[in-house]
C-alpha cells in the first residue's frame, strides 16, 4: 500500500462507529464501509433511478448507479494522486446519491414542493437517513453503521454543516463529525469528482441523444479546443467514437487540472495533519480559475441546451405529476400505504405521515413509482 500524506485520513486512526464492532482481520474500516454501501438495497435501486433520461428511454444513458460508479472511479484517481485513502474516497463517492428520489431532479423538485409544509425534501439529507436509519439489514443496528469519517463526508457533500437539518443534527454521530469545519480531503475528492462526472456524462448523453451537436460546443472555453483537436486528428472517425474521444479527453483534462491545483493549494497551506485540513478557510481540492470558468460555461450550456430541452421537459412534467399524485394521495390516505409504511404513519396530513411518505417515495425506482401510480389511479382492473 502506498504511503499516505500526513494530512490524509488513516483507517487505523478512525474515529470509529456509533455502534462499536469488532475489527475485521481482512479489511480496514473504510473498506468495510465501501462494501456495506455496495451491498445495500438502496445502492441496487440506483440502477433504475434517473440521471437525466428515465431508465427506459434507452439502455445506454446513465442512471444513478452508473453515475455513482463513475464518481467513485474519479475520486479514487484523485485520492491516489494526492496520497489520500482511496477506500474512504470511494466509499463516500458510492454512497453520495443513495437518497435520490425517482425521476432525478424532477422527482426531487416535486417532493420538495409537495412536502414543503413538513420540511421539504433534500436528497443529501435523505442519503444520510438511508445510511443511518432506513437500511435495515444488520442484527444489531439500523442503517449501515458506517465510520464517522464516511458519514461526515456524505453529510458535508456541499461543505461544512453551518445549519444542519434535524436528521443530521440530532444523530449521535453529529458532534464527532466536526460540523463547522472542512471535510477531509477524501470527501472533498468525492464531492468534486461528482461535478466532473455529471458534467461529462450529461454532455455525452446529450450528444448521443441528439439534443445538440458537437459543433455547438466549439465556442465553449477548453471544451471547444478539445472538440476541434479531436475532429482535426480523426477526420474520418465515426460520430460515436468522436464523441467518446472528446469526453475521454475532457475528463482527463479536468482531473489533471484538479490534481495540479489541489497540489498547489496543499503546498501553500502545508498542512501537517488532518486537523489543519479541517481548519482551512476553504476546500483544498478544486479547479484552477481557468478550469472553473470552463466548467461553469459547460454547465450553463447544458442547462440551456439539455436540461431545458423540450423532450427533457416533457419527461420532467410527467415525473412531477406522478410524484405529486403519490404524495398527495398517501398524505391524505396513509392507510393506502403498504403495511410496513402505514405502521410508521400517523393521522392523515400529520408530520409522522409525511415522514413515512417521504421515505417510501424517495426509495422508489422510476419503474416502481410508475407502477404504483398505475395501481392507484388506473380505473380499469389492474393486472400485475
Amino acid at each position: 500500500m502506498p504511503s499516505l500524506a500526513p494530512y490524509a485520513c488513516r483507517a487505523e486512526a478512525s474515529i470509529g462507529r456509533v455502534v462499536d464492532e469488532p475489527s475485521s482481520l481482512l479489511r480496514t474500516p473504510f473498506q468495510r464501509d465501501r462494501d456495506r454501501v455496495i451491498h445495500s438495497t438502496a445502492f441496487r435501486r440506483l440502477e433504475y433511478k434517473t440521471q437525466v433520461f428515465v431508465n427506459f428511454e434507452g439502455d445506454h444513458f446513465r442512471t444513478r448507479l452508473t453515475h455513482s460508479l463513475e464518481v467513485a472511479q474519479i475520486a479514487r484517481t484523485l485520492a491516489r494522486a494526492l496520497a489520500l485513502d482511496e477506500d474512504l474516497a470511494e466509499a463516500v463517492a458510492l454512497a453520495h446519491d443513495l437518497g435520490h428520489s425517482p425521476f432525478g431532479h424532477a422527482g426531487e423538485t416535486a417532493l420538495e414542493a409537495a412536502l414543503s409544509a413538513f420540511g421539504g425534501f433534500d436528497h443529501n439529507v435523505q442519503t444520510f437517513r438511508v445510511l443511518t436509519r432506513l437500511e435495515r439489514r444488520y442484527a444489531h443496528f439500523d442503517g449501515l453503521n458506517l465510520s464517522i469519517e464516511t458519514l461526515e463526508g456524505v453529510a458535508k457533500h456541499n461543505g461544512p454543516l453551518r445549519d444542519p437539518p434535524p436528521a443530521i443534527r440530532d444523530h449521535p454521530a453529529y458532534p464527532r463529525m466536526r460540523p463547522g469545519l472542512q471535510a477531509p480531503l477524501e470527501a472533498q475528492a468525492a464531492a468534486v469528482a461528482d461535478d466532473v462526472a455529471y458534467c461529462n456524462h450529461d454532455l455525452d448523453d446529450g450528444l448521443r441523444a441528439g439534443l445538440f451537436a458537437r459543433d455547438e460546443l466549439r465556442d465553449l472555453p477548453v471544451v471547444g479546443g478539445i472538440v476541434a483537436g479531436v475532429a482535426g486528428a480523426y477526420p474520418d472517425l465515426r460520430e460515436e467514437r468522436l464523441i467518446h474521444e472528446t469526453i475521454r479527453r475532457l475528463v482527463g483534462h479536468m482531473v489533471e487540472d484538479l490534481v495540479a491545483e489541489s497540489r498547489r493549494r496543499v503546498a501553500a497551506l502545508d498542512p501537517a495533519s488532518l486537523r489543519a485540513v479541517r481548519e482551512a478557510k476553504r476546500p483544498l481540492i478544486g479547479f484552477s480559475s481557468q478550469a472553473a470558468e470552463a466548467v461553469a460555461a459547460l454547465r450553463d450550456f447544458l442547462h440551456r441546451r439539455m436540461y431545458r430541452h423540450y423532450k427533457v421537459n416533457r419527461m420532467s412534467l410527467k415525473a412531477r405529476r406522478v410524484t405529486s399524485d403519490l404524495v398527495e394521495t398517501f398524505l391524505a390516505a396513509p392507510e393506502t400505504l403498504p403495511e410496513t409504511w402505514s405502521a410508521l404513519a400517523g393521522a392523515p396530513g400529520s408530520a409522522a405521515t409525511a415522514d413515512a411518505v417521504r421515505d417510501y417515495i424517495a426509495g422508489m425506482t422510476d419503474r416502481f413509482a410508475l407502477d404504483e401510480h398505475e395501481r392507484l389511479f388506473r380505473l380499469m382492473p389492474y393486472r400485475p
